[in-house]
């Protein structure tokens, strides 16, 4: 899938994988693997950013996946996003789409949200928002439509 195809089609929650169609070194070579790993990778998709213009410049739509937590003893030191725009060259596939019934929370209402959790259930999602400060979270049930529209990591 092209990362327009990721931006329109594939809901809030899903796991993309992406890659630059370059083959994976041997796992001797460890500077080469981690500028591989560095564009072929994964991740949950957490935000979708529409066109922007500001003065005379435009910034294309994006969307951004989140790539992992990173810290030690249940404290998260550093978040590791990416984000690419609609024009970028890698190839996507939809690796897993959120289940539906399962229960989105976002940080904010509105366009400029981003997905902090997925849920299993609603029971699930208010334990979680009582452990973590998110006093303006959102919380978005999945459908069952919105999980149809990919299929194996293509349109449907």
């Amino acid at each position: 899938m092209s990362a327009k195809d990721i931006y329109d089609l594939a809901p809030l929650g899903s796991i993309i994988r992406y890659s630059d169609g370059t083959p994976r070194p041997p796992e001797r070579f460890k500077k080469k693997l981690a500028a591989w790993e560095n564009t072929n990778n994964g991740g949950r998709l957490v935000r979708k950013t529409a066109e922007r213009t500001l003065g005379n410049h435009t910034t294309p739509a994006s969307f951004t996946l989140h790539q992992g937590d990173f810290g030690s003893a249940g404290v998260v030191v550093l978040r590791a996003f990416k984000t690419f725009s609609i024009a970028s060259p890698h190839t996507f596939l939809v690796v897993e789409p959120p289940k539906p019934g399962s229960i989105r929370i976002f940080d904010r209402q509105g366009d400029e949200a981003e997905l902090v959790h997925l849920a299993d259930h609603r029971a699930a999602a208010e334990a979680w928002l009582a452990s973590h400060r998110h006093p303006n979270a959102v919380l978005d049930e999945v459908m069952v439509d919105e999980s149809s529209n990919i299929a194996g990591g293509r349109a449907a």
